[in-house]
């Protein structure tokens, strides 16, 4: 008698429950069963002679996806960094370009709904270069636009280095999981990676500082500049997985945003989204999983084995 899984779907992780054999048709409609289901055995059998898959998209919550011995391993793992290894935004990056503003007298302040809109556009230069475009050049700023490229630079640079501060002095914790999820992929000799518009430095000091040397040592970082177009561009994922030599399709991304979800798809990777504080409300419709942190236990939401299980598209969304 052949042996498959009825599963649900809760934001694309699996529940599953056994089922005595006598008992599958008195089920109507199976989603009754299914929902009473929740709180039950994550995984076990039903055992029938035909297949019978049900996906359904919902909030996660308090779930855990355990690690299958049968699960392929992604090849490569790789994460955004602000918002996804640490919650950076509000009070990291938008708190550091105020002070820079403020230190070149400039006028000018993000509140935290404008930078919430502002963060639409990938890339710290690109931001201001967007906001000034729109709302006008501060009187200290340069005429040209070659000279306004090195202005630009000049408060990015000095942004970068009060970010920077913050990070070295662990103001700004890792976000929950992050940990246990890279340590996981090292585990298994699954490659990782974080790829981020944010700029190289700080990208750096977030994970020699929050993620420590030893971990630090065996990630790649693909930040900044190293491409010329930004998220959602699929530019930086392209190039990691070129660099790190796997096949894009056998890579697993996580990110917090709606334009590193486009980039991710766009090259042609699965994607996880871990919602933070200003992407909450984003879409999220073409993720193949959508969590509201990665968790350590008892509160975990997914681990390794559940990125992998990914690849294998068991999952309907």
């Amino acid at each position: 008698m052949a042996s498959i899984t009825v599963s649900m779907s809760l934001t694309s992780v699996p529940f599953t429950k056994t089922l005595p054999r006598t008992s599958l048709a008195s089920i109507k409609p199976i989603e009754k069963f299914l929902a009473s289901s929740l709180m039950g055995t994550r995984t076990s059998t039903l055992k029938t002679s035909r297949p019978w898959t049900i996906g359904l998209r919902s909030v996660s919550s308090g779930i855990t996806c355990s690690t299958s011995s049968s699960s392929p391993l992604p090849s490569a793992l790789l994460f955004d960094c602000d918002g996804v290894l640490v919650d950076t935004e509000k009070d990291g990056h938008r708190i550091s370009f105020n002070e820079t503003f403020k230190e070149r007298e400039l006028g000018v302040t993000w509140d935290v709904d404008l930078y919430g809109e502002l963060l639409k556009i990938g890339g710290g230069k690109e931001r201001m270069t967007a906001y000034f475009n729109k709302t006008g050049w501060p009187e200290k700023a340069p005429k040209s636009e070659e000279e306004r490229k090195d202005f630009i630079a000049s408060l990015h640079k000095r942004k970068t280095e009060l970010f920077m501060a913050l990070i070295e002095k662990k103001l700004l914790p890792l976000r929950p999981g992050v940990a246990k999820l890279i340590d996981q992929a090292l585990a298994k000799g699954v490659k990782v990676a974080v790829c981020s518009t944010s700029n190289e430095k700080a990208v750096s000091a977030i994970v020699s500082f929050l993620l420590g040397p030893e971990r630090a040592e065996k990630i790649d970082i693909f930040a900044g500049d190293v491409v010329p177009r930004k998220k959602p561009d699929p530019a930086i994922y392209i190039l990691a997985a070129s660099t790190l030599g796997v096949d894009p399709s056998s890579c697993v991304v996580v990110e917090d945003s709606a334009i590193g979800l486009a980039a991710a798809k766009a090259a042609g990777m699965k994607c996880i989204i871990t919602k933070s504080g200003y992407t909450a409300d984003e879409d999220f419709l073409n993720a193949d999983a959508v969590f509201d942190f990665i968790g350590d236990p008892p509160e975990e939401r997914f681990d390794l084995g559940f990125c992998g299980r990914l690849l294998e598209k068991q999952y309907v969304s």
